[in-house]
């Protein structure tokens, strides 16, 4: 694995153990609502987490952009079907989300690398 990959997997863990482990009954909902939110339902998973893609960088977070990429990419989401998310949420979020599509490629390229 990479290390942006590896630095950020471990950081958030790290992070939503200590969260957790407060025990604040309405983030321990808030996480909950968010995992069963991306579940399959009337729309599978793969569609979720290019809503959540989309969403995600049009709102400029570029640790949720990594979370739904690395989701995408363990469901089998294609490098195509990424630019072309990508391309929506760039078209809705202006050119403003273009260093957050910069950093999004780049971590892609890396999920795609981490195995060869």
């Amino acid at each position: 694995m990479s290390n942006q990959i590896e630095e950020f997997n471990a950081y958030r863990s790290k992070m939503n153990d200590k969260l957790l482990a407060d025990n604040n009954k309405i983030v321990k909902r808030i996480f909950n609502l968010d995992t069963n939110a991306f579940a399959a339902g009337a729309l599978d998973v793969k569609t979720k987490e290019l809503l959540g893609l989309v969403a995600s960088t049009v709102l400029r977070c570029d640790d949720c952009v990594k979370y739904h990429l690395e989701s995408s990419y363990k469901e089998g989401v294609s490098k195509e079907e990424v630019m072309e998310t990508l391309s929506i949420a760039t078209l809705v979020g202006g050119t403003i989300v273009i260093p957050h599509l910069r950093r999004a490629y780049e971590y892609w390229e890396e999920l795609e690398n981490q195995e060869g």
